[in-house]
Order: C-alpha cells, then sequence, then structure tokens
C-alpha cells in the first residue's frame, strides 16, 4: 500500500509539471534611457498575445557561439589612467570578470599602430630589416599590454586576435602609414593617384566619415594597386613579422590565438592603413603567411580578414580561392560586409564568422547610438557570427582621434571631472554577452523584416533559453516566440532593450 501510494504521488508530481520545466519560469531584464537592468518575472503562456517572429524546440540547433571580445587601443589606456585604482578595478572586473556584467573572453591588438593611437609608430622601423634585427614590442609594453594585463586580471583565460592598420612605412610604395593624405597627416598629395593610378582623385571624403551606415556601394572604387611591396623579400619579411609579434606577446604571458592579414583593406584612409588587391591578398596570404605559420606556430589560426565591403563579387574572388579555403579557420567582417553575411555563410558553410569589430558611431554615447549597437548584435550574431569583437571600450569625452574621428565606447570618462559614466552600448552588450556565453547556440533570429524590433533566440549549455528583444520604436511591442508547445510573450516597452531567461 506504501509503495502504491509513493507511486500515486510521483506520477501526480509528474502530471503537475510540465515537460521541460524550463518552458514556466521566464526572468526578465529590461533597460531604457532612464533604467538599467531592471528585473521581472514571468511565465509561458499557452498562447501567443503578438505575431509569432520565431519558433524553436528541443529539436532546434544552430551556430554555437565561441566568445565576446574588445580592443585594448592606446587612447584606451589614456581614459584608463584617469580613473582612480578602484574605479579601474571596477571597470575591468564588469567588463571580464565571468561573474561580471559583459563577461568578455577575448581581445584584439594591433601589430603596429592603429587609429586609436596617440600617434603614427610601428615595431620595426629600421628600412631594409629583413632579419628582423630591430623588431621589438617596447611600444606595447608602456601603453597595450599594460591595459590587457589589467583584463587578464580578471580573465585569466584571454585570449587574443592580431590585425595590422600598416606595415612599417618601409615596406609601402608611398613610404607612408596613410592610404590618402589629408591635413591630418604628411603624406605627400602627389601621391594621391597610386590609389586608382588614373586622374589623382582621392577617395571621397564624404565617404570614409565614420557615421553609421555608409549608403550604397562601399567602396565605390577598388583599389588598382597593392600598397604593400610586392617584392619576396618583403612579403616573407612580413609573415616573419607576424611569427616574431606572436613570440614576444606570448613571453609577456599573453597568448595570440588567431591572426587576420589586414585590417579594412577597402579603406582608403588618412589614418593608419593598406590597401590590397584580390591578387596581392591571396599571393600574400597562400604563399607567405599561412606556410610561414604553420611552420613556425601552428598553434594559431589564420582567418582571413578583415572584410569591410559590400562588394560580394570582390570577397568571393578572394574566398573562392580553393588554396585559401585549405589555409583559413574563418572570415572576419566589419560594417558593410554584414550585408553579405547571408550569402557568405551559404556559400562557405565550412567557415567561422566573426564580428572582427563593431561599428564604431560618431562620439555621440547616447541612447540612439545603444539601440544601433544592439541591433548589430542581434544582425550579426542572428547571421552565424560566433565572435563578436567590440572596438574602443573607454574613451574620453567624444572620443577623438588624432586622425579627427569621433568614436563611441562602452564607457566615457569625463577629462575635466575624471569620473566615468557607462553608456547605452555598455548595457546593449550586457543583454547579449552576459547570458550568451561559449557553447550557447543562436537557434532563430527575427530582426531583418523586423529591424525596429529584432528578437535572437538561444539556449544555453543548461538547457535554458536565452532570448534577446529590441524595440526601438515610439511605442510598446508585443512579439511571440513559440518555445515547444508554449509562447513567450515579449511585451516591450519603446526604445528599450530586453533579454528574457526560460528556464
Amino acid at each position: 500500500m506504501k509503495q502504491r501510494k509513493m507511486f500515486v504521488t510521483m506520477a501526480l508530481a509528474t502530471l503537475m509539471t510540465p515537460t521541460g520545466s524550463w518552458a514556466q519560469k521566464v526572468t526578465s531584464f529590461t533597460t531604457t534611457e532612464a533604467t538599467s537592468w531592471a528585473k521581472g518575472k514571468s511565465v509561458m503562456a499557452t498562447k501567443a498575445a503578438g505575431n509569432v517572429v520565431a519558433a524553436v524546440d528541443a529539436n532546434s540547433h544552430g551556430t554555437r557561439f565561441v566568445g565576446f571580445g574588445t580592443t585594448f587601443n592606446e587612447l584606451d589606456w589614456d581614459a584608463f589612467n584617469l580613473l582612480t585604482r578602484q574605479e579601474q578595478d571596477e571597470l575591468m572586473y564588469r567588463l571580464f570578470a565571468p561573474e561580471g556584467d559583459l563577461k568578455f573572453t577575448h581581445g584584439r591588438v594591433s601589430m603596429n599602430a592603429n587609429d586609436y593611437a596617440r600617434a603614427w609608430y610601428s615595431c620595426d622601423d629600421v628600412a631594409g630589416d629583413f632579419a628582423l634585427r630591430y623588431f621589438n614590442i617596447d611600444h606595447d609594453k608602456r601603453n597595450i599590454i599594460p591595459l590587457a594585463r589589467a583584463a587578464q586580471k580578471y580573465q585569466p583565460a584571454l585570449q587574443l586576435f592580431m590585425s595590422p592598420w600598416s606595415p612599417p612605412v618601409w615596406m609601402k610604395i608611398n613610404h607612408d602609414y596613410p592610404v590618402s593624405p589629408s591635413n591630418t597627416n604628411q603624406m605627400d598629395e602627389r601621391q594621391a593617384y597610386l590609389l586608382y593610378m588614373d586622374d589623382g582623385r582621392q577617395v571621397d571624403a564624404e565617404e570614409m566619415k565614420l557615421l553609421g551606415d555608409r549608403k550604397g556601394v562601399f567602396p565605390r572604387r577598388l583599389a588598382s594597386q597593392d600598397y604593400f611591396i610586392q617584392d619576396p623579400r618583403y612579403l616573407q619579411c612580413y609573415a616573419d613579422m607576424f611569427c616574431r609579434f606572436i613570440e614576444l606577446y606570448k613571453t609577456e604571458g599573453l597568448p595570440i590565438t588567431k591572426v587576420m592579414y589586414q585590417n579594412e583593406a577597402y579603406s582608403y584612409t588618412p589614418y593608419p592603413g593598406c590597401a590590397w588587391t584580390a591578387e596581392g591578398t591571396l599571393r600574400f596570404n597562400n604563399d607567405y603567411l599561412a606556410p610561414t605559420l604553420a611552420k613556425r606556430h601552428p598553434e594559431v589560426e589564420l582567418w582571413i580578414g578583415t572584410f569591410n565591403t559590400n562588394r560580394l563579387d570582390y570577397v568571393e574572388k578572394i574566398l573562392d580561392d580553393k588554396t585559401l579555403q585549405a589555409n583559413v579557420k574563418g572570415i572576419g567582417t566589419q560594417w558593410e560586409c554584414r550585408n553579405n553575411l547571408p550569402a557568405m555563410r551559404q556559400r562557405y558553410p565550412n567557415h567561422r564568422f566573426m564580428v572582427s569589430e563593431s561599428e564604431c558611431g560618431n562620439g555621440s554615447m547616447d541612447w540612439k547610438a545603444g539601440e544601433h549597437t544592439f541591433f548589430l548584435l542581434s544582425d550579426n550574431i542572428g547571421l552565424g557570427c560566433d565572435e563578436y569583437y567590440n572596438w574602443n571600450f573607454i574613451l574620453t569625452d567624444n572620443g577623438i582621434s588624432p586622425w579627427g574621428w569621433t568614436q563611441n565606447a562602452l564607457v566615457q570618462v569625463n577629462s575635466k571631472t575624471r569620473k566615468p559614466r557607462y553608456t547605452a552600448e555598455f548595457f546593449a552588450y550586457k543583454h547579449f554577452s552576459h547570458f550568451v556565453q561559449a557553447g550557447t547556440e543562436m537557434l532563430a533570429y527575427a530582426g531583418r523584416e523586423h529591424s525596429q524590433t529584432p528578437v535572437v533566440v538561444f539556449r544555453d549549455k543548461a538547457g535554458q533559453y536565452i532570448v534577446t528583444a529590441g524595440n526601438f520604436t515610439d511605442k510598446p511591442s508585443l512579439l511571440s516566440v513559440k518555445i515547444g508547445k508554449k509562447y513567450l510573450n515579449l511585451n516591450t516597452a519603446a526604445h528599450s532593450f530586453n533579454t528574457y531567461v526560460v528556464k
């Protein structure tokens, strides 16, 4: 009798607990311009209250996410040093600690100066130093490595990826760090014609303004020749530089786990940059960088990028190369290349994709910038990118660079009061990265047809469903996601970021 009673009790308990208890308890987190990370609770419903924009169940599978990261830049280091030691520790804890807000696990560095350095510098300024006798990372030891170590204190397993903005000037046809002359550099204006080799017209200045989505085709005209000298001695020496950089960072306790040959080969910049043709790109990666890395650092992955063009035909001209496909592990995309992601993922299903740099804004650091970043996170991750790198994570005031660009950051520091402010973009990241960690699968995305109310559905390794939902409109939005046989009704406030954790 006692045994039968126990059986009945267990059976009743089974009936009272719906299949998949995860489908019952929902914890929500909401951020608006007025309130950050407000926590709430709700339950799943038996009926959809709004338009069903996604449906998933236990059999759904998708891209398995790897990690979020940010970039270690010199101007970030300057802003970081305006904070007190306590504020510095709090910032790095919130960004990198496994128990923190953003839980970043990856970082990005550049070999030689990038556009958020104080000024141009390189690891080897001695022309003709093919033996790399004078190659060093002394500048990084003073300005970049301390910032990376401050992150590593809270994320000991920190991994880095590296790409250069410009080679040393003696390795370029214009013997200078920019691609285009301007009033912010000293490049000889007579060299402007080198880019297109036609009438000497420079790149359209309006095209290079970093003010969000640059309309139309980018770039409108492609460089007609490589700015890197296509001589075997130079090409091999440059590949050797990559390896030497990896080795020197390793001695500093900072492992570089992947490299790309060039940042934004299609931005013809007045700041550090280098234009490459498709032919030059394939020559350097296939004949020099790939075999040199394989021989000296087989533990380091070679990726191809960063692609920042929506000229899909040109991207395919590079990526269709069978030798390159065998040499690279993944594809780095940023800016306009996001428009190519659906076609690229279908055409190259055996390669991983990452967002090598999220768009950097225009220095406003306001709520609108946060909404744009929330959409970028939704769209890139929803389209199958499994790593995502923020650009600057801390800047002063309007984030101006020595080359005249103003950009955004996750944390804004008032240079007069030295006080930090966590921006809307910080919370846009938190709504994703706080829950979407290594091993989490992206299952469904509704965003391109709902660009003002994007929704992404994930499932983590514990079996929890995570749903991110943005509302960039002036009115509340009501959408629904079907999970198993029940519905998560997303009743979002106007201009809000939202995350739902379904257990």
